[in-house]
This record gives C-alpha cells, structure tokens and sequence, in this order.
C-alpha cells in the first residue's frame, strides 16, 4: 500500500493538467467586441488589484501565525511552520489561478451566448471547472506531499499534528478570503440593486450604474476566489481529519509510533497503515472520477441546462461510489482487526448520498422550480414586510431536513465503522471502543467531498455566468442574448446552493472529527466530558455565543461597507451631469467605486476573523474542558446558522428572479421592488455570513487541535 500518497499525488498532477487544458480552451474562445474588451479589463483589473490588497493583509497573518507555531509547538521549525506555510500558500495558488481564469472566462461565455446556450454552457463550465481542479489538485497534493515528506521519508514525530498545521494554513486564507471577499462582494451588489434598482428605476448590470462594475468584481473576489478557498480548506480537511484521528485512536493510545508500531499486526502493512492509507485513496479515486466527469460536459441543442451541467457531477459521483466499494476490499481485506473492509467503503458511499441529499434540499428550497421560491415571490404581492418574513421561516424549516441527513449520515457511519472492526481485536490491542465507529464517521465527510473537483466546477460556473450576464447588459447586447446569460445564471444560483449544502455537510462531519481528534489529544474521553460542569456549560455558551457574533459582526460589516457605496453612487448620479439619462459619452467613475469596496472590505473582515483565531486559544489555555464545550457549541450552531442563512439567501435571490422572468408583475412592478428588498437582505445571508460559517466552526476545531499540546504545557 505504500504507493497509494504517490497514486493520490499523480492524480493531484492530473486534475491540475485537466484545469491547465481547459484554461486553454477558454483563453482561446474569442472575446467578443471591443466594448466587451473594455469591460472585462476593467473586472479583471479590479479582481487583481483587490487580490493583491488581500493577500498582503492576509500574508502579515500568516506571517505571525508561523512564528507562533515555531515557538509554542514542540514540534515547531522547521516541519510544523513549513506544513502550515505551505498551506496557506497552496490555498492562496489556487485562489489567484481560479480567479485569473474566470475573469477570462466571463467576456467569452458572454461572446458565445451570441450563439446560443450551447456555446455558452460549455465554456461557462470549463471556466468554472480551472477552479474545480485546481483546488483539489492543489489540495490533494499539498496533502499528499506531506504524507510522503513528514511521514513516509523524514519519519518526523507527531507527524500527524504537522498535517494538522497544514490544515490550519488552508484555513487561514479561507477564512479571510471568504470574509474579506463575502464582505466586498456584496457590498457592491447592495450598493447597485438599492440605488440602481430600487431608487433610479435602472435595470440591474446598467452601464449607468457606477457600482456594476464593482458588483463584477464582487463575484469573482466573493464567489470564485473566496469560495476557492473555502473548498480548499474544506477539501483538504476532510482528507486530514480521519488520518490525526486514526493516529490518536489506534496509534497513540498505546505508545507506538505512527508506522512502524510494536505490534505488529497494526505495523507496517497492517491496521494503521491502511487507516492512513484510505482517506488518501478515496481522494485519489474521487479525483480521477471527477475528471471522467468533466470530460463529459457539452453543450447540446435541445437539452435542459440543468441536466447537461449536472451530468459530468453525477458520472464522478457514481464512479467514486462504485470505486470507493473496490478500494475498501483492497486496503482493508487482509488486515487483522478488520472484519468486512466493504463496510468502510459504503461509508464513502454513504457521505456521498448524504452530500447529494442535502444539495438537493438546498436546491429544493433556493430554485425556482419548486414550490418554496414560488410562494415566497407571491409573498411580494404584500410588500417587502412578508417576503422577508417568508425568506427567514423558509431558511428556518430547510435546516430540519438537512440536520435529519447529517445526523443520518453521522450514526449511519457510526454503525458501519463499528461493524468494519473487531471489537475482540480492539480490545486486545488496548484501543478505544467506539474507535472504529468514529473513524468511519470522519470517513463520510470524504465522501461528501471525494468529487470535490466537479462540484466546484459548477459552483464556479455560476458567478461565471453572472458576470457575462452583465456584460451584455453594459455592451448593449441584443436581448436574446441576455436572455441566454440570464438562463444560464438563475442555474448558477441552483448550482452555488447545492455546492454550498456540500460544504455544510462536509464542515459539519470534518469538524467533529477534528473536535474529537482535539479531546483525545488533550486527554478528554467522552465520559470525561460532563455536560453539566461549570467549564463545559460555560464553554458552550461561549461557543454558541460565537457564531452569532460572527454572523452579526459579518452582517454589519457588509452594511457599513454597502452605505459607503449608497453614499457615493447617489454622489455620482446627482454632480455627474447626463450620467442617469445615460446621454453618450457620459460614463461613471467605476474605479472609485471598486476602491470603496477593496477598503472598506479589507478592513472589515479583521475583526470577526481574528474572533475565530483568538476565541479558543484564549479559552484553551484556560481550561481544556471549557474549550470542548466551546467547540461543541459553536458546531452544533453554527451548522445550523450556515444553513438557515445560506438557503434563505438563495431563496429570496431566486424569489426576485422568478418575479423578473415575468412572474406576478414582472421587472419593474411594485413586486419586483418588494422582492428586490427581501435579495438585498439575503445577499449577505447567503455570500458572506452563511458560507463562512462553516469556516468558523472548522477553524476553531482545527486551530484547538493544532495548540494542544501548548495547552497542556507539553
């Protein structure tokens, strides 16, 4: 089995060709007009200039961070700061290639909406899909890298908290590449649709509109690079969780080092290897499944978009399943201790439908094609009043069935993994009873996230979309061809909803398996943990406490940043003469605009992403017991806030569209305006708060796990 971390980094190597190919096809797709040019340079400039900005604040965090690990951890410099630079670094690669390529890809999707849908999906996707695999190429190697180097080649002690560090620099950018880009994206969105929309009577992406050009901006920095690396610290994590867990529970219990242990039939070869050895695997398999897939995507006449786009995600989800099941039997077929491998592949299995399952309730109430989204834009016919209050039950009662599947998926695993091994054999080697049950259940976040590579694609196909739409909108494309952007974005806001029920899911499983990698490094068994301890019940109101400050600090921030930019496009159309009548040659002052946004998100996003860092460091070097409260209380919150946020969100956003495609009064009408209102509430619902939520909870679990030892004085 020891080839399988070079397996797993070939096909890192091959999914990161797969991005650098479909690069090349959208680089050569023409460009369109020289208007359309002109646009697209100025959503491209714009995207880099706050990138960099970004990274150079995110780089002094870093920075810090990477001292602190040297001196606090004992393992410290130069593995323990390498693993986490080193995860900052390839989160960030993946980030600034996704976004490179996606500003390349808006002007030619709007180009070939010329001629139809068929031309445009395709290269939409390919767009979209540079971003799939380069994040989980970049993931995946990054991972395996540091199997080959810490574990397999330098034999470093704690290896497996060195994969934690790297887990927390993914992480670090995450965080505040989601925050920061959340927070400037809409913004800029909230800005144009209540001075353009609402106050001037424009259509949305109006050229008039000083903000458009910033609200482009927004969707590439929020959507493409913030969500980028969201899913790189998503993926990543998932890969990382069940191997520090199976190196706590079946290794470090009973004092033997990571491979080449003293018994030997959880040696070299046997049971830890292979506990190690799988996660890796499955990324593998998910990876070159995700590629057959991607291949599969074409545009063509006659089809439902939504049934071409989803096609390539299904193919990789089903050969991923059917892999899984052949991968379990191999590693785990002859390995003492384990009863039946088949049960860990059908945990792979499970994650996967879990994962599908709660991507469809996330579609079933944000698209327009289900009940929900249709009578919340009937709600509009009363006023604004009741579409935000239909929006906000709507996100409510979506939680039930999707904590249903996680809880599901979670005992469901529990079960498998806990029938995969010997209870006879755990025993005699001193492990843990439920051992087994929770390595299986770290092991169904893997699945959710095994076609990382295809799901992305389509998440990023959306903002994609979103921005040719507005670039025929400002180039005074025929209407056809707004029409056919127009189609291709309201699929796009399906496609980010289902991506982000994925995330959730997958956040909610990787987190508590890093919570419970957390309690056994620092000691706590689950009979240690009393729930009715002053430290615990302190920890979990701290915890709970903290994703709502979280969600309220985000939210704020995105409405100081939107005021800014009320302030100055209403500035603009009231001193730049002939600029609200559109008369010719009267263009507004975009780039002034696009800095509002760039500064104001910057600054912003210091504060609640410094709460996620400092919270349970501050708590943690208190009281271990207190910090497991705060974790616990923050997940089981914080799931359910992501959840509620990001498909309220995504149903208003979709209410108001369903009313533009000329439902209950259509653009224009007193509807419209309600519904535009109850959009403008959900925008930092669902792109700023409710998406970084799940970062939250899976920050503070890894940052917890990553300092223990610091904590315990070690």
């Amino acid at each position: 089995m020891s080839f399988i971390p070079y397996l797993a980094a070939a096909a890192a190597i091959a999914g990161l060709g797969l991005a650098f190919y479909f690069a090349k096809v959208v680089n050569a797709a023409d460009e369109g007009t020289d208007v359309m040019k002109e646009l697209a340079a100025a959503i491209r400039e714009g995207s880099q200039a706050f990138l960099k900005q970004e990274y150079k604040w995110v780089g002094v965090f870093v920075a810090v961070m990477t001292v602190v690990i040297a001196i606090v951890l004992p393992y410290g410099m130069p593995y323990g700061a390498a693993a986490y630079l080193m995860g900052a670094l390839f989160s960030s690669i993946a980030g600034v290639v996704g976004m490179q390529i996606a500003t390349a890809a808006n002007v030619r999707t709007a180009n070939a909406a010329r001629e139809g849908a068929a031309k445009a999906l395709p290269l939409a996707f390919k767009g979209g899909a540079v971003m799939g695999f380069t994040v989980a190429g970049m993931g995946l190697l990054g991972v395996s890298l540091c199997y080959i180097f810490f574990v397999d080649i330098a034999g470093v002690d704690d290896a497996f908290s060195v994969l934690a560090a790297f887990g927390l620099g993914g992480s670090s950018i995450a965080l505040f590449a989601r925050i920061g880009g959340g927070i400037y994206t809409k913004a800029a969105d909230v800005g144009a649709d209540l001075v353009g929309k609402v106050e001037a009577g424009i259509p949305e992406d109006d050229p008039r509109n000083p903000a458009t050009i910033a609200d482009n901006v927004g969707d590439n920095v929020g959507d493409v690079a913030g969500m980028g690396a969201d899913l790189f610290e998503s993926y990543a994590g998932s890969i990382v969780a069940p191997i520090v867990l199976a190196a706590l529970l079946f290794g470090g219990f009973v004092g033997q080092d990571a491979i080449s242990g003293e018994i030997s039939a959880i040696g070299e070869g046997g049971l830890l290897e292979g506990l190690y050895l799988f996660p890796l695997l499955i990324a593998a398999l998910g990876m070159i499944a995700s590629i057959i897939g991607a291949l599969l995507v074409r545009g063509r006449e006659g089809k439902s978009l939504s049934a071409q786009l989803h096609f390539g995600t299904n193919v990789a989800m089903l050969l991923t399943a059917v892999l899984s099941l052949a991968a379990g039997a191999f590693v785990f077929g002859d390995i003492d201790g384990v009863d039946n491998g088949l049960f860990l592949g059908l945990v792979i299995v499970l994650g996967l439908g879990v994962g599908y399952a709660i991507g469809f309730v996330s579609e079933y109430y944000t698209s327009d094609h289900y009940g929900p989204v249709k009578r919340l834009a009937g709600e509009s016919q009363t006023g604004p009043a009741t579409v935000i209050i239909g929006g906000i039950a709507d996100g409510m009662i979506s939680t039930v069935a999707s904590v249903i599947l996680i809880v599901g998926g979670l005992v469901g695993s529990y079960a498998l993994g806990q029938a995969a091994f010997s209870p006879e054999f755990l025993a005699s080697a001193g492990f843990v009873a439920e051992a087994g049950g929770l390595y299986a259940a770290a092991l169904a976040a893997i699945g959710m996230l095994a076609t990382t590579g295809a799901v992305v694609a389509v998440d990023a196909y959306g903002p994609i979309s979103d921005n040719a739409g507005g670039i025929a909108e400002m180039a005074h494309l025929p209407p056809e061809v707004r029409e056919v952007t127009d189609g291709l974005d309201s699929l796009g806001n399906t496609t980010a909803a289902v991506a982000k029920g994925f995330a959730i899911g997958s956040a909610a499983l990787t987190a508590l398996a890093l919570f419970r990698s957390y309690t056994a490094s620092v000691g706590l068994t689950l009979e240690g943990i009393d729930l009715v301890s002053v430290e615990v019940i302190s920890g979990l109101f701290l915890g709970s406490m903290a994703t709502f400050a979280f969600a309220a600090l985000t939210m704020k921030s995105v409405g100081r940043a939107a005021q800014a930019m009320i302030v100055e496009v209403r500035r603009q159309f009231a001193e730049i003469p002939g600029l609200r009548e559109g008369k010719p040659g009267v263009k507004p002052d975009s780039a002034r605009c696009v800095e509002i946004s760039t500064q104001a998100s910057l600054k912003e996003m210091v504060i609640p992403g410094t709460l996620a860092i400092v919270l349970p460091l501050a708590v943690g070097f208190v009281s271990v017991q207190a910090l497991g409260g705060l974790l616990a209380g923050a997940l089981s919150t914080g799931f359910m806030l992501a959840i509620f946020m990001s498909n309220a969100g995504g149903a208003w956003d979709n209410a108001k569209k369903y009313i533009e495609a000329g439902n209950f009064g259509g653009k224009g009408s007193e509807n419209h305006k309600a519904a535009v209102t109850g959009d403008t509430v959900g925008d930092p619902f669902k792109d700023t708060s409710g998406p970084a939520m799940n970062i939250l909870i899976k920050v503070m679990t890894i940052v917890s796990l990553v300092f223990a030892p610091a904590f315990l004085g070690l």
